[in-house]
């Protein structure tokens, strides 16, 4: 039976508050959500999800499909018609988000606001990539190239011996992954972008549109893949827009 406190790291919230599962990117933990949880709560219930394989998770195994990741995701999030989840996923966590919401829709109808995708391709329009499977080095620089982690850490023995395996391992994780023919939500959708990702265009996520029956709106701020630390403070007061919530907290440097 899936435990949610393994699998969710919760920002407290004023009771009946919005509800915002965040899901990281590959090789991000939950604590790349903590700038969220502060600038949010307790306006909204900011609820960052740890997959294994890292921070406190560090020891256990890593998932064995996008889909597998997904079923324990969406069982330990609180899913409820009268508080009906918003989904955030970044890079790989956008595909998992959009399983996710998949997966709530069918559980339960009207659990789930909005998807809101981020830096990451449409799963049917995503380009086949196999970087899991290059040495380390070319793995770095793909590291390198998306301007998320420091040349000091990336160059780091400590770093390559630690981090570098459950990274690859995401990695295999979206690379291996097939969509189901056809997969589409019912729920509206968001995309967020940076104007230089390296891994997609602004134009490229508009395709996620081809994925729902609902809404469908897109958003562009300047920076590379790791816009929204870049642009943290705008990113969140955006969210707090979508949320329907006053945004009024000083949202503390990444």
């Amino acid at each position: 039976m899936t435990d949610p406190g393994r699998w969710v790291r919760r920002h407290r919230a004023r009771p009946g508050a919005p509800r915002l599962a965040c899901l990281p990117h590959a090789g991000g933990g939950a604590s790349s959500y903590q700038g969220w949880g502060r600038g949010l709560a307790p306006g909204v219930e900011v609820l960052a999800v740890q997959y294994p394989g890292r921070e406190d998770r560090f020891d256990e195994p890593p998932a064995p499909s996008i889909e597998a990741l997904a079923d324990e995701i969406t069982a330990a999030l609180p899913v409820t018609r009268e508080r009906p989840l918003v989904l955030f996923g970044h890079s790989m966590g956008a595909v998992v988000a959009f399983e996710v919401a998949r997966r709530i829709e069918r559980a339960c109808p009207g659990g789930l606001a909005r998807l809101c995708v981020s830096g990451r391709p449409a799963p049917h329009a995503a380009r086949a990539s196999a970087v899991h499977l290059l040495s380390d080095d070319a793995l770095v620089q793909d590291l390198r190239a998306l301007e998320g982690t420091s040349d000091a850490v990336l160059d780091s023995a400590d770093f390559r011996s630690l981090f570098l395996p459950a990274i690859r391992d995401d990695y295999r994780l979206i690379e291996t992954y097939r969509p189901e023919p056809g997969a589409r939500i019912s729920s509206p959708v968001t995309t967020f972008c940076g104007t230089d990702d390296p891994h997609v265009r602004p134009g490229e996520m508009l395709r996620w549109s081809e994925v729902t029956d609902g809404e469908f709106s897109s958003r562009v701020f300047a920076g590379g893949h790791f816009y929204l630390h870049e642009r943290l403070t705008e990113v969140v007061a955006d969210m707090a827009r979508i949320l329907g919530v006053a945004h009024g907290c000083e949202v503390p440097s990444a």
